[in-house]
């Protein structure tokens, strides 16, 4: 007899904010999956020594200003064929760029889903057919893209980005605080 017995899909939870991480991994156990939470990377290394998660979800800003790009890149390292999705609420060009090429298979924006990250999870190939917009950066979007390149350079220190790009703490401040994304 050949009966396939289906595994769990194990999937691990980098995020530091307890609601939003309670409410994943109870939505994704309802689908299924056997799951594990950290709030960052400090615990990352404990938990992969008893579990081998096949799918994470990371959010790219963690507590203490630490950037969910590195774990990114240990997740990465360890299995390569890991799918990792990114979700964040300080999107940009530069951050999606730089998680992609670290080992990241998806960049989401919050407010994201179970249904957007299992979505982004099947879509781990490009899609070379899909529409080129023709609707021209703005000097504001290209502003905001640029603020967002120097943060994650500076492990989103706000003083040091202000330093890096010529302007007072409290006028970035400003800037970061108008297009805040929750």
């Amino acid at each position: 007899m050949n009966e396939s017995i289906e595994q769990p899909r194990k999937l691990l939870i980098v995020e530091d904010d307890a609601a939003f991480a309670r409410t994943l991994v109870r939505s994704f156990e309802r689908r299924g999956y056997e799951v594990r939470h950290v709030p960052g990377q400090a615990e990352l290394d404990a938990v992969l020594q008893e579990f081998e998660p096949g799918y994470a979800v990371v959010d790219l800003k963690l507590a203490g200003g630490s950037s969910g790009l590195a774990c990114v890149q240990a997740l990465h390292a360890r299995d390569p064929d890991m799918l990792i999705v990114v979700l964040t609420g300080y999107a940009s060009i530069a951050t999606a760029v730089e998680a992609i090429k670290l080992g990241a298979c998806h960049y989401l924006a919050k407010p994201s889903n179970t249904d957007d990250i299992e979505a982004a999870f099947g879509k781990a190939q490009g899609n070379a057919d899909i529409g080129l917009g023709e609707r021209p950066t703005s000097i504001k979007t290209l502003e905001w893209e640029r603020i967002h390149e120097v943060l994650a350079e500076t492990g989103f220190n706000v003083s040091e980005t202000a330093r890096r790009l010529g302007m007072h703490r409290r006028t970035l401040a400003r800037k970061l605080g108008k297009q805040q994304v929750k």
